[in-house]
């Protein structure tokens, strides 16, 4: 714009020197400002954007935000769920670990030739759940299914009437073939209070069918449901046998019960879920396996190569998540984990803040540092302790929040594994990174991560639908293979974008030095000549430049995210100095020609190749005796300079690895390079009195 202002004062200065209408003066003036600003920029940023959404596509990643995919080119951090994206959908159930008189029994593994013996814990597993039939199969959660399964009961959708309790729209669980007997038909699910991430449990009310005894069974988180449970039945050691389990990666599900007011009638549609879900005996844990995805392990390899950073942000136990991460890679072998603990003010205490090194890291088990509200904050580790990584679940983040915000992106920046995590808290997570200058990328299910993956700069839903309003793109293959795919797409979008505004800023600028060295002599290109250069090579190449695709290899570095940066405006500088010494030498050399003739007469700026038909009073004698027609040799120079230049500066900012493959590999591309470039020279050489009077 600066440019095109400065072409403006000096066209005025040249016409209004030569004494020029004031229309032409002002025609010509607004003629050179639009050279040199090209209306087409901000058109030409979508180019790559388009090609890399249809590329997306091909390869099962739907977009419904493009404007997002040249983000997708600046991300640096990307968070990922557990469950269902860094490992299988399914759980396995692996065995279920009875607790009776306050003391861990033996554990019941699965598959098992013995079925699960009646009790209250077979009676959970077979009723708190939400699994119904349809089509004469049974749906529901993957978590609940499994369950389900093991203890070989079968669903029956039905609607019963029982003596003393009305009429009751009921879902009846039934022993199945290979179930152990039972001294009950079956089991009615009366009411559900439904599975909650924020609340981290589920519960059923039931009844026998043939008894009038009300039964309430919750499932859930293990630190949640032994909250709810009488503490003289919940055994001494749940903490170390929950933590031997989740540092193995299981994931582990705890099981309550209680009898509803006994000898009593219950109004199960009026029942309050405070009331109900107090005071419960505790039963037991169930293991889950959940396995990693065989893609997993290679995709988080290749981003810790190119130096993004990789954080697991989940609703499961810290323990189990920080194996996950380490066996994902995500925590390298050898590296410290240091686990975060806040706690909130209780009575005259203050927050306070303790940092432990997990059991399996290499460490010295030192006391765990202290950090009070009221005193210097500071996270001491020793010198030697490098290479670590801080893991912490959402209740610590939330008094970190509210108590130790100084604190938190100190924590952030080395910080890894987040658990137990709510929908709520991922997006807060999400946001803090973000303030930190961080590109966010999430990656997950879909169901309790929309918040963070709307709030992220890229989010990711894995879902088998084409597109999720849950998030800007979509990956109908359920693995995280589409990250990396995404982040080498994003920086091949954004660097032609890139590289297309570039040209069309030095397509402005040689057409803007041509057209101001042609003002000097009151002339001007044809306009065939500017249609040429417009349509036959700007719009072509600015069709074809973006075409190039995406390296196959991220390299450990980004491209430049704006226009207005150093590397850059340093090429720009360059091509234009190029461009104003090529054009400049040539407009004078010209003039040094034996053969040389200026217009003799000039109507105002006509075109530059506009035929004459008096000789130059003071052209060479020779010349202006010819017969045949005399053209504008200033024209007939530039002309094909500039167009040439052109060329060259496509081929330059075509500049391939280490974000986009080689120019060669755009067939379309270097075809059109080459044959633009043989006409020029064709147009440039050739004698031929036809070709020039039609550009006129």
């Amino acid at each position: 714009s600066v440019i095109g202002v400065f072409g403006l004062i000096y066209t005025v200065c040249v016409f209004v020197s030569h004494k020029k209408p004031a229309a032409d003066v002002v025609a010509m003036a607004l003629l050179l400002l639009t050279v040199a600003v090209p209306p087409a920029i901000p058109t030409a940023l979508t180019t790559g954007t388009v090609y890399a959404q249809r590329r997306l596509k091909k390869k099962k990643i739907f977009c419904i935000s493009p404007q997002r995919i040249n983000i997708c080119g600046q991300i640096n951090l990307v968070c990922f769920d557990k469950t269902g994206t860094l490992t299988e959908d399914g759980l396995d159930l692996w065995g279920i670990i009875p607790s009776e008189g306050s003391r861990f029994q033996k554990v019941h593994k699965f598959p098992s030739s013995t079925p699960l013996p009646w009790g209250p814990l077979c009676g959970a597993m077979a009723s708190c759940h939400s699994l119904v039939v349809l089509d004469k199969k049974i749906q529901g959660d993957p978590l609940d299914l499994k369950m389900f399964e093991g203890t070989h009961w079968e669903v029956e959708d039905s609607s019963i009437t029982q003596d003393g309790s009305g009429a009751l729209s009921t879902c009846i669980v039934r022993p199945g073939p290979k179930a152990s007997s039972a001294p009950t038909e079956g089991i009615a699910i009366l009411h559900q209070f439904p599975f909650s991430s924020a609340l981290q449990r589920m519960s059923v009310v039931s009844q026998k069918i043939g008894e009038e005894q009300y039964d309430l069974y919750m499932k859930g988180a293990p630190e949640t449901v032994s909250s709810f449970c009488r503490q003289d039945t919940v055994p001494a050691n749940f903490l170390k046998e929950l933590k031997t389990y989740t540092s193995q990666g299981f994931r582990v599900i705890a099981l309550a019960h209680k009898v509803l007011n006994p000898g009593k009638d219950v109004d199960v549609s009026n029942l309050e879920r405070e009331d109900a879900e107090s005071e419960l005996e505790f039963l037991g844990l169930l293991v889950m396996e959940n396995r990693l995805k065989q893609e997993t392990k290679p995709v988080l390899q290749q981003l810790a190569a190119a130096r993004i950073r990789s954080v697991m942000v989940t609703g499961d136990n810290l323990q189990t998540a920080v194996m996950v991460a380490r066996t994902a890679g995500m925590i390298n072998t050898g590296s410290k984990v240091i686990l975060v603990e806040a706690n909130e003010p209780e009575g005259s205490a203050p927050a306070s803040i303790a940092w432990r090194l997990a059991e399996d890291c290499e460490a010295n088990t030192a006391a765990p540092h202290e950090v009070h509200n009221n005193t210097e904050e500071k996270i001491t580790l020793e010198e030697e302790t490098c290479n670590y990584h801080f893991a912490m679940n959402g209740k610590s983040y939330q008094v970190i929040i509210k108590h130790f915000y100084s604190l938190l992106p100190k924590i952030l920046v080395n910080a890894t594994v987040f658990a137990r995590m709510s929908p709520g808290q991922k997006s807060s997570l999400v946001e803090e990174f973000q303030k930190l200058d961080y590109y966010v990328g999430m990656c997950g299910d879909g169901a309790n991560d929309c918040g963070a993956l709307k709030m992220a700069h890229a989010g990711i839903s894995l879902s088998e639908q084409e597109a999720s309003v849950a998030s800007p793109f979509t990956s109908q293959i359920p693995n995280i293979q589409c990250v990396p795919e995404l982040i080498r797409e994003g920086r091949a979008a954004l660097v032609a974008s890139f590289a297309v505004v570039k040209y069309l800023t030095l397509y402005g600028l040689i057409q803007f030095v041509g057209t101001a060295l042609l003002f000097w002599q009151l002339q001007i290109f044809g306009n065939r000549q500017y249609l040429i250069q417009d349509a036959v090579i700007t719009l072509l190449v600015c069709l074809t430049m973006s075409l190039t695709e995406a390296y196959p290899k991220l390299a450990p570095y980004r491209p430049p995210g704006q226009l207005i940066s150093p590397p850059l405006l340093f090429s720009i500088i360059l091509n234009v100095c190029f461009t104003i010494i090529m054009q400049t030498c040539g407009f004078l050399l010209v003039k040094q020609q034996p053969w040389y003739v200026a217009l003799a007469s000039q109507r105002h700026c006509s075109p530059g190749n506009q035929t004459m038909s008096d000789s130059s009073p003071g052209g060479n004698s020779t010349s202006s005796s010819t017969q045949s027609n005399v053209l504008s040799y200033e024209d007939t120079t530039l002309w094909p300079l500039s167009s040439i230049n052109c060329i060259i500066v496509a081929f330059v900012f075509s500049k391939g690895k280490p974000f986009q493959k080689p120019i060669y590999t755009n067939y379309v591309f270097s075809v059109l390079l080459a044959l633009q470039l043989a006409v020029c020279l064709f147009l440039f050489f050739a004698d031929i009195d036809a070709v020039y009077s039609g550009m006129e």
